[in-house]
């Protein structure tokens, strides 16, 4: 996220990133979002990386259960507006960071590990 990328995130970073996280759970829990590819759709959100001047976040979201992210972070980019303005109301910020959504390609890239892992233990079992 620009000059300090190789540094490692401040302790506000992470309270605020973690605020962040809670706020957006709770919105997507309740169902706030009209987009008709939210609608009855379950999202996790691994994690939220917020900027060192706090002025930006990327939060990293996965469909529950797996499946296709990319169209999930398109609609989130149409929402966008309007989950930041829900931030606003739930958050204790001054100041509420510009958001952006990523899909979390951790659960696949641990998957894999897994599989890789099984396949080794079973066949040196041979």
């Amino acid at each position: 996220m620009g000059k300090t990328a190789g540094k490692m995130p401040s302790q506000r970073q992470l309270r605020v990133a973690e605020e962040i996280r809670h706020a957006l759970v709770n919105i997507f829990q309740r169902g706030e979002l009209r987009d008709p590819q939210l609608a009855n759709i379950s999202v996790t959100v691994s994690e939220v990386r917020v900027s060192p001047d706090l002025k930006k976040a990327i939060a990293f979201v996965t469909p529950l259960g797996g499946g296709e992210a990319e169209p999930l972070i398109t609609a989130m980019g149409r929402a966008t507006p309007f989950i930041r303005h829900r931030l606003g109301q739930e958050l204790t910020l001054k100041f509420v960071p510009t958001i952006s959504f990523q899909a979390d390609h951790s659960f696949d890239y641990a998957e894999r590990i897994s599989e890789v892992l099984r396949s080794a233990v079973s066949g040196s079992k041979r």
